[in-house]
């Protein structure tokens, strides 16, 4: 088995994927004006309307509803993106602090209010579990 994707839902379409091109860097692949796919090395993120929910069954997600999932993504270097995530106006919950398990950690909110997760691995422990 291979993890490849995470998928969230919303009701804007390209605000979302224009906000997580933003963030991250990379350009969106368009599928159709309710889903696109931001594509890295290692996962993909995707963004899809609440129009393609009945597609898998009808309230069987609900766009801006989440409080359990934080999406990662492993950064450089953490302090830097703070830096540029200022400037754009991002609503921080954690500015960069240095968790128990060794990585320099940053969280803030999408337009939808999920939690995104910029980290940077600093301690040898750290830096040797995420180069798998």
């Amino acid at each position: 088995m291979n993890f490849v994707s995470i998928r969230v839902i919303t009701h804007d379409v390209a605000r979302l994927v224009a906000f997580y091109e933003q963030v991250t860097a990379v350009s969106a692949t368009w599928s159709t004006p309710d889903f696109a796919e931001l594509v890295t090395p290692s996962c993909t993120l995707a963004v899809a309307g609440s129009r393609t929910v009945a597609l898998f069954g009808a309230d069987s997600a609900r766009p801006a509803a989440n409080r359990t999932v934080i999406t990662e993504f492993r950064v450089a270097d953490v302090d830097a993106e703070y830096q540029r995530l200022t400037l754009l106006g991002c609503e921080f919950v954690q500015t960069p602090t240095t968790m128990p398990w060794g990585n320099r950690s940053l969280l803030f909110r999408d337009p939808d209010g999920n939690l995104i997760n910029f980290f940077t691995p600093v301690t040898p422990d750290a830096v040797q579990r995420q180069n798998r």
